[in-house]
């Protein structure tokens, strides 16, 4: 190829006709041979451009992920904390409620082995002024009382532990009966029992509230119980017994309010 280059070069210096022929020739064979190096260049060209891109596309997509981790991350923290405000906020409507009361906040740590928070632990003790036969607050209402102290935690036995009972009254009539703790109860669909009910006059019915009556010398008076789901006449003709839901949800317990004054006796 070099020599038949040198050759033309001098052919054409010389003045020559061959140089028509040989440009013929050369038209026949380089102008191929162009073309096929140009579409090569050009293939290696398009190649290279779309490696570039498909990297490219794969920075930004790991970007794009790392990015939908954090916000995720940030969603399930948004979730947690708007969780802990509505139970704090149900917390403080309590408080208000019983607004008489001097009380402390105190959060649940550990509980019972139980799917219900038969009993439990919270985070204060004797060290922030809580002794035994304290009542305890949750959202809803009455959740149980401090039965145990140490220096830095309480635990505290709930309505609905089995051989916990408590005086109550129906908050519409007035009329006392025994609200019993029944963890069996609960795990099958969700109540304690009551007992004793003296309505003569037939005025309780379902729905209606019960609250601690005034003759409980463990619970303070007035702090809500729960709600009559169901009323059985006894045989005895004289008293009623029957079922209650709980005003607390024994299953989701992480704050509580711990009411500072208490009943010195015991039922």
């Amino acid at each position: 190829m070099l020599i038949l280059c040198v050759v033309c070069i001098l052919l054409a210096y010389a003045g020559t006709n061959l140089g028509s022929p040989i440009k013929t020739v050369a038209g026949y064979f380089f102008t191929p041979l162009e073309d096929g190096i140009d579409s090569i260049g050009e293939w290696f060209y398009s190649r290279s451009t779309n490696f570039k891109a498909k990297e490219e596309l794969k920075r930004e997509n790991e970007e794009l992920r790392l990015q939908v981790e954090a916000l995720e991350e940030e969603l399930v923290l948004l979730r947690e904390e708007e969780y802990e405000l509505s139970k704090l906020q149900e917390l403080y409507d309590v408080d208000n409620q019983y607004r008489d009361y001097e009380k402390t906040g105190a959060n649940v740590i550990a509980k019972s082995t139980s799917a219900w928070f038969s009993t439990f632990t919270i985070d204060k003790g004797e060290k922030d002024g809580i002794e035994v036969g304290m009542n305890v607050l949750a959202s809803g209402g009455l959740c149980g009382i401090v039965s145990e102290t140490s220096k830095n935690f309480s635990i505290v036995t709930s309505i609905v532990n089995d051989g916990n009972n408590v005086s109550a009254s129906v908050l519409t009539t007035g009329d006392n009966c025994i609200v019993s703790g029944s963890l069996s109860k609960m795990t099958s669909d969700g109540t304690i029992e009551f007992s004793s009910l003296d309505d003569s006059k037939d005025a309780v019915s379902v729905g209606d509230m019960l609250v601690v009556s005034n003759i409980s010398n463990k619970y303070i008076p007035g702090l809500i119980v729960g709600y009559i789901t169901e009323i059985n006449e006894n045989p005895n003709k004289l008293t009623k017994s029957g079922e209650l839901k709980p005003a607390v949800d024994f299953k989701h317990l992480t704050n509580v309010l711990v009411i500072t004054t208490q009943k010195q006796t015991h039922d």
